[in-house]
């Protein structure tokens, strides 16, 4: 494999005190412990938007420094909108229509998405990654199924995190996946070929002016 970069591109993202973007692992409450990533990634769109795009509404707490109280009281206000069932926020459709209610509830109407399933190619999916995040917008990623369930990916099966950067390689596209309060790099050719029938994909946004 060749490991050229050609080009890597990062979102300025943010901390919650000592971590990088919300963890769900410190909550108190057990549901969102283990079933609120869906929540959690329209948490830190939200909180995103506010910082970077000057969306005031959709954070209604301090934007320079967010303490883990003020990150809880949001995400417990978020779980009303995306509130897991049994298997979880489990579709790009069910995390859009939570997030719009809130969305309609904060009368922001700037923020729009369209749904990218992972039925669609390696290479549609490489082009939509790069162009949201040089656009300066975050991801929201479902992954499902994954045939690496026991490897690397273990933690991020049936999950909602964060595509918040890309390096660009002559072979692959690394993507930054954003959770746990940390961050890391998976390659996206792997990450998009699960294995499995039934796929999830990416919340894509695009910001009216």
């Amino acid at each position: 494999m060749n490991n050229k970069t050609l080009q890597k591109r990062e979102l300025d993202y943010f901390f919650v005190e000592e971590s990088y973007g919300g963890n769900q692992d410190l909550f108190p409450d057990p549901l969102m412990r283990d079933c609120g990533c869906g929540a959690i990634a329209a948490c830190e769109s939200s909180v995103f938007f506010a910082r970077r795009a000057g969306m005031d509404k959709l954070y209604p707490y301090r934007k320079d420094e967010i303490t883990w109280e003020e990150y809880h009281e949001f995400s417990y206000l978020m779980k009303h909108y995306l509130c897991p069932g049994p298997d979880g926020i489990d579709t790009l459709e069910m995390f859009m229509n939570g997030f719009e209610e809130y969305l309609e509830d904060v009368h922001e109407q700037r923020v729009k998405m369209n749904p990218f399933h992972g039925n669609h190619t390696y290479e549609e999916a490489r082009k939509a990654l790069c162009r949201q995040i040089d656009n300066d917008c975050p991801i929201p990623y479902l992954l499902l199924k994954h045939q690496n369930s026991k490897g690397y990916l273990e933690d991020y099966i049936w999950h909602w995190f964060i595509v918040a950067g890309y390096e660009e390689k002559e072979d692959d596209l690394m993507v930054k996946a954003v959770s746990y309060g940390e961050y890391k790099w998976f390659p996206l050719k792997e990450l998009w070929d699960t294995g499995y029938d039934r796929k999830g994909g990416m919340i894509l946004f695009h910001i009216e002016q």
